[in-house]
């Protein structure tokens, strides 16, 4: 189980038991989000001669440094997302960035009906599936309304693509390279705040963590709580919190929006009672909404009380107000105790 802890500013997941189940009995050395995501960019280009990366300032580096030396070590010479549809349809790896995933919304034509719907309209004659469209998202401390959004839930509503992100280095890694050897396009989105922040030993080797399949990082009796990305650490935080009180939290990752994993996020309802889901996207349609409405269809007969979300506010994303705005800490362990005591 993987346990968030604050040591001096710095976000450090430790591992205990095995570090990625399957993966290393060797946990690696401790690196950020950053460099896990370049590590498996390497990876990605260095195992497969039809890999190929592009994007906004990806040459120099990008503005998170996720692509440092790549330019450097493969060569230069490699509208984003259109190209990359056809780069894929011809059978490479596209790899492509969007410099914010605010900044996405003008590929989401490319995306939506030509990506997702490639395979479909061909009867699958034709497939994009070795698309990958990278991009940060959600808070960062001072990106205001155009560096700070969280749009996940747009691309949830697609048939034909899948949505992931990861919660720290070692997943990063490990999702990223199973996105980019998928057979369906996806959209990784990576949760900036993370970048460097996040520290975590990551295995050196090339190894990829499984799609659709969340994780329960936190066993508990009294209440499921489930996230995914920057909001994990979090939602760890308040589950630490309330367990002074004597409740026991369950705390998922979700990891995989869609297709996202029922069966797990199920199991655990059945023997909670209780659901707490949180995000950093608005609340009014976010995939939060999905969520609550799969699991009261499923495990109707075993709530104890309504699923509640602590979520973002349906505003434009604020910036001196950030703080008022997100699902934090003291937010999601009202939550918790008063569905607890519902």
């Amino acid at each position: 189980m993987a346990v968030a802890l604050r040591r001096f500013g710095r976000l450090r997941w430790s591992c205990s038991g095995s570090c990625l189940r399957g993966i290393s009995s060797e946990c690696g050395k401790p690196i950020n989000l950053y460099t896990a995501i370049n590590q498996a960019l390497h990876s990605a280009l260095e195992t497969d001669p039809r890999a190929y990366v592009f994007g906004e300032d990806v040459g120099f580096g990008g503005v998170f440094r996720c692509t440092t030396g790549l330019a450097d070590h493969f060569g230069k010479h490699r509208g984003i997302v259109g190209f990359a549809v056809g780069l894929a349809a011809m059978g490479n790896r596209a790899i492509c960035e969007i410099q914010f995933a605010d900044y996405i919304f003008p590929a989401f034509d490319q995306i939506v009906n030509e990506a997702a719907k490639f395979r479909y309209r061909s009867g699958n004659q034709f497939n994009c599936g070795g698309l990958t469209i990278r991009a940060p998202y959600g808070a960062v401390g001072h990106g205001g309304h155009y560096h700070s959004q969280s749009p996940e839930a747009f691309f949830c509503h697609v048939p034909g693509i899948k949505v992931v992100i990861p919660r720290s280095p070692q997943q990063a890694k490990g999702l990223l390279l199973s996105c980019i050897r998928d057979a369906n396009p996806t959209v990784f989105f990576e949760p900036k705040w993370l970048y460097r922040l996040a520290v975590e030993d990551v295995p050196e080797k090339d190894y990829m963590v499984p799609l659709s399949e969340a994780e329960v990082i936190r066993e508990g009796n009294d209440i499921t709580l489930v996230g995914w990305g920057a909001q994990l650490s979090i939602m760890e935080q308040a589950c630490n919190e309330a367990e002074k009180d004597g409740i026991s939290c369950e705390l998922i990752d979700l990891k995989t929006l869609i297709p996202w994993d029922k069966e797990t996020v199920e199991a655990s309802v059945n023997k909670t009672g209780r659901l707490v889901i949180s995000h950093e996207a608005p609340v009014t349609g976010g995939f939060g909404a999905e969520i609550s409405a799969s699991i009261v269809e499923r495990c109707f007969l075993r709530l104890e009380a309504p699923v509640c979300r602590v979520c973002g506010l349906d505003t434009p994303f604020p910036l001196v107000f950030e703080s008022l705005y997100l699902p934090t800490k003291n937010k999601l362990l009202d939550a918790i105790k008063s569905t607890v005591g519902y």
